[in-house]
């Protein structure tokens, strides 16, 4: 036999839900958490509606595009498992649509991710058939780093309380990114190559920082939750300790356009099954979480139209353009009143909360209230007035101050294409 998938419950009463409601095939992800022996499953969560599709078919794309959004919206600890149908077709017949389904769904889901992989990650990805009649699940996977993996059975079991108890383990990272632009930027994506380089600098600080629990270095080996009582939730903080690598390259002058700055306080959190958690395993969802939420925030802002590439060009003359913009906030729901586990989303400063709670049932098929949404961890960023000379260079500042006063700090985007200088130099090294 091969995987095993621990299913919460209210998953298995989810689906039988969904079984009467549509005509055609109906798609969706299964969301929870890998380990080497078995996979535990919290989430399902069906495709939104395309406007265009007629519903008869299932849209590749579509679902990849809903497994992208849908993994931004997932903290620390909590992936994309894989994908489910639910059609009365033979099981058989769709095991090519499932398996091109779940390798679409990694693609996309992958590029986007800034963190390195690690030799022990599950590399088996699931597919569930369900028939809407017999209620008959057929459960297989697919390794998705093999191009020509085949699909292999998979066991698939429900039970009581997955989805409740799981230790959690946050922290709130003070940010400080700088990133140099090019001089000319008149080729296309110039700008966000260089961004992505700069975030996969940042992203090597992440990976290498010093991890401590409740202000300890704990051995990578052992439990997390040694000598507490088990199946009770457990929380820890964390702290991420990054220091300036000493070993540099050789220091570098680059004619330079523009830069941007991110700088601030992000609030970071991971969840951990309660089964023996290890400090490793804590450490790594930690800063993946970390490395994530503040890519995902600058990707959209990349996203914003004030930020499309047709503005990321050269001013002309010699006068400066500056724009500000405020990153958005990190907003955190509970999937259960009684439960440990959130999801997030990210309120821009011309949002309200109602939006965060369309997303959250457009997205997720989440019924919540705004009363339940946790606000509390980030405020609302605010645009300061800027601390530097403005002639020239101008910079720019956006203030998010977390919930703790000790890490104070402001998220600063200063919007590529609105920082171009004339022929500037910026001396700077490779962190």
């Amino acid at each position: 036999m091969g995987r095993v998938y621990i299913v919460d419950e209210d998953v298995e009463g989810y689906l039988s839900k969904l079984c009467p409601q549509q005509a055609g095939p109906v798609t969706g992800l299964l969301i929870g958490q890998s380990s080497a022996q078995k996979d535990y499953v919290v989430i399902a969560a069906p495709t939104p509606k395309d406007e265009e599709s007629a519903g008869k078919t299932v849209d590749k794309e579509w679902v990849s595009e809903h497994a992208r959004q849908v993994s931004r919206m997932l903290p620390g600890g909590l992936t994309v498992l894989g994908v489910f149908m639910i059609t009365d077709a033979d099981a058989k017949d769709t095991v090519t649509t499932l398996r091109q389904l779940v390798f679409g769904v990694e693609k996309l889901i992958s590029s986007e991710q800034q963190w390195s992989p690690a030799e022990d990650d599950v590399t088996d990805c699931v597919t569930l058939h369900v028939n809407p009649k017999t209620r008959k699940t057929v459960c297989r996977t697919f390794d998705i780093k093999d191009p020509k993996s085949t699909a292999k059975p998979a066991e698939w079991k429900y039970q009581s309380g997955v989805g409740s108890s799981w230790t959690t383990v946050s922290c709130w990272l003070n940010v400080d990114l700088f990133i140099p632009l090019p001089e000319s930027r008149t080729t296309k994506g110039s700008a966000h190559k260089c961004l992505q380089e700069g975030l996969n600098v940042w992203t090597q600080q992440i990976e290498n920082a010093v991890f401590l629990i409740n202000g300890k270095k704990l051995p990578e080996d052992s439990e997390l939750t040694s000598g507490q009582r088990r199946n009770v939730r457990q929380t820890y903080t964390a702290q991420l300790l990054t220091t300036v690598e000493e070993q540099r390259s050789a220091h570098v002058l680059q004619r330079c356009g523009g830069s941007v700055s991110v700088r601030g306080a992000a609030h970071c959190r991971a969840f951990l099954h309660t089964h023996k958690p290890k400090v490793k395993l804590a450490e790594k969802l930690l800063k993946r979480d970390a490395i994530s939420t503040v890519a995902t925030r600058v990707q959209m802002l990349l996203d914003e139209p004030l930020a499309s590439e047709e503005q990321i060009k050269d001013t002309s003359g010699d006068k400066q353009q500056t724009e500000e913009n405020c990153l958005p906030r990190r907003i955190f729901c509970p999937l259960r009143a009684s439960g440990s586990l959130h999801v997030c989303d990210y309120q821009f400063s011309d949002e309200g909360l109602s939006e965060i709670v369309d997303r959250l049932k457009e997205m997720l098929d989440i019924d919540t209230a705004e009363e339940d949404l946790d606000t509390t961890q980030e405020m609302t960023a605010e645009i300061t007035q800027s601390s530097f000379p403005t002639d020239p260079p101008e910079e720019t500042n956006e203030e998010l101050e977390p919930k703790r006063n000790n890490y104070i700090g402001a998220f600063m985007a200063a919007a590529a294409a609105l920082l171009a200088t004339a022929a500037s130099m910026i001396y700077f090294s490779d962190m």
